[in-house]
């Protein structure tokens, strides 16, 4: 009895190992040889295991940017990047976390067979992003961890099907075809950007006829554009906050350069916590589609959003810029209002911004992009500011998600659950 009680604390208790036995039974279901199941498996571990180091290294860096922020301006500074809230969440919700992205992703098979759904979501890393905000929306209700994986596991699987649906009308405007689907969860932010577009300008007016300067192209690489975005906020931090306070938190570092470092141990993190989870996803989705592509006819793929960076890329940049702004613009709302304020970070409003662009300039040109975008960087700032007090129920601060559909569940969903409490 106390092996049985070992094996299923620290082995199926293990969120890593866990991972590693689904990727596991997914191989040898597909009857790889041995040298492919047991790289397979160990990848995925190990993958794991290094998100886990980013994430310890990343919680520690935010933790003290939130208190040289709150020291400074006495107010409440978050940072919506959903890459280190899923890694705090790992370190208290892992396990939970973990079974809600596997069982979903079948969740999302079964939808893709028998619903108009065809879907099947393979960008891994908003997979895990959404069970990881289904984990702690369910945690903060008070559901036990087995109510929160069986509800969090349909919510997850249902809405992998339905959210690339719902953006199918602004893919084909920019593809040309219903080939594939965006899975990237601003699946609401983007059919909304395609909307405006539509609505302000014209598909001629495209952005790609008009020229814009090439250093902008840094902000394409994350770790430069996160670096940069944290360099700026943390000596903004530093500088309000003053040396005493800083050299509290500093460690012996002189007060100047601990904010350089801290803002680059951050991307650092960051960095690390997504090479973990290239890792061990680009180990366990193929050992799950090998099986889907069997028995889901018809099923379409939907990728992550740089899928669709080559067909505007220019729009690319306009996208960004425009997002860029509207999130300075609700910073600027939020400090004035005295409330939880949300900082613009560089990656998501690159990548969601960018994304809108691209969107509204399929429907409305230049216009629509800037339009669009602009939007959706209001809804990313004003969405993390809304979901942000069920993070700090279970022990998350400092950052939030700025997904919009995440948002559009999420609230719900923890209203609903705590009429039942």
């Amino acid at each position: 009895m106390e092996l049985l009680m070992a094996l299923i604390r620290d082995v199926l208790g293990n969120a890593a190992i866990l991972v590693g036995l689904v990727a596991l039974v997914g191989l040898v279901i597909q009857k790889k040889s041995f040298v492919e199941v047991f790289t397979g498996t160990v990848k995925t571990i190990v993958g794991f295991l290094i998100f886990y180091i980013g994430a310890g290294a990343g919680v520690s860096a935010l933790n003290n940017f939130q208190s040289l922020f709150s020291e400074g301006f006495n107010l409440q500074g978050v940072m919506p990047l959903a890459e280190a809230l899923t890694a705090m969440a790992m370190t208290k919700l892992g396990t939970v976390t973990s079974l809600i992205m596997v069982f979903g992703f079948v969740v999302n098979l079964i939808v893709a067979r028998f619903t108009p759904f065809k879907y099947i979501f393979l960008t891994g890393q908003h997979n895990l992003f959404f069970a990881a905000l289904l984990a702690v929306v369910t945690s903060a209700s008070g559901l036990s961890p087995v109510a929160s994986v069986i509800v969090g596991s349909v919510i997850l699987g249902f809405f992998a099907g339905f959210y690339p649906w719902l953006g199918r009308h602004g893919m084909r405007a920019i593809t040309g075809s219903d080939e594939i689907g965006i899975g990237h969860y601003v699946t609401i932010g983007y059919a909304l950007s395609s909307w405006i577009g539509s609505k302000v300008g014209k598909p001629e007016d495209s952005t790609e006829k008009l020229k814009l300067p090439g250093w902008l192209s840094i902000f394409r690489d994350y770790v430069a554009s996160i670096s940069i975005t944290m360099i700026v906020i943390y000596y903004v931090a530093a500088l309000a906050a003053g040396r005493a306070a800083v050299e509290q938190v500093a460690g012996g570092t002189y007060w100047l350069v601990f904010p350089l470092i801290q803002a680059l141990t951050f991307s650092g993190a960051v960095y690390v916590i997504i090479t973990g989870v290239r890792m061990f996803l680009g180990e366990i989705v193929p050992a799950f589609l090998g099986i889907s592509s069997k028995i889901i006819p018809n099923a379409i793929p939907a990728l992550d959003c740089p899928a669709v960076f080559p067909y505007a890329p220019t729009a690319v940049i306009i996208g960004f810029l425009s997002a860029y702004a509207a999130g300075l613009l609700s910073m600027a709302v939020f400090l004035a209002l005295g409330v939880t304020v949300i900082i613009p970070v560089a990656i998501p409003y690159f990548f969601i911004g960018a994304t809108a662009g691209v969107f509204g300039n399929a429907t409305g040109g230049w216009k629509g992009a800037v339009a669009g975008a602009f939007i959706v960087g209001i809804l990313i700032a004003v969405g993390p500011a809304l979901i942000y007090p069920i993070m700090e129920q279970v022990g998350l601060s400092g950052t939030s998600f700025p997904e919009t559909d995440f948002t559009a569940v999420g609230l719900p969903l923890y209203f609903i659950l705590s009429l039942f409490r």
